[in-house]
């Protein structure tokens, strides 16, 4: 069973456009920015696995392209989904995105 253990967070702004993927990248972008984890090499050493959940939200779900926000993030077991939130701002073409993301391990049976 996975266990998470690392949560972070970010936020993207496509200032000029409008572009739900380019604010949502940004977001990853900031979330995964702000980490380093040491831990992965242990994890993968003992034979684990790293699971990471991506959720953006931004006001136009349907308009992300998920493999393009996909492609922020190493290779790996990587679960990308965009929900509605984030904001956009009145007045402006701009659009602000809001990105949580979870990295679980994973161990085979007997290796935690």
């Amino acid at each position: 069973m996975a266990r998470p253990s690392v949560l972070e967070f970010g936020m993207g702004v496509d200032v000029h456009g409008r572009d739900s993927t380019k604010a949502a990248c940004r977001a990853v972008s900031d979330a995964i920015r702000h980490s380093s984890l040491p831990l992965l090499q242990e994890v993968r050493e003992r034979g684990g696995k790293m699971l990471v959940d991506v959720t953006v939200a931004v006001p136009a779900p349907a308009s992300v392209n998920i493999e393009t926000v996909r492609r922020e993030l190493p290779p790996g077991a990587v679960t990308v989904r965009a929900v509605e939130g984030g904001l956009s701002v009145a007045g402006a073409d701009t659009i602000i995105a809001c990105a949580a993301i979870t990295v679980s391990i994973e161990y085979p049976e007997g290796r935690s």
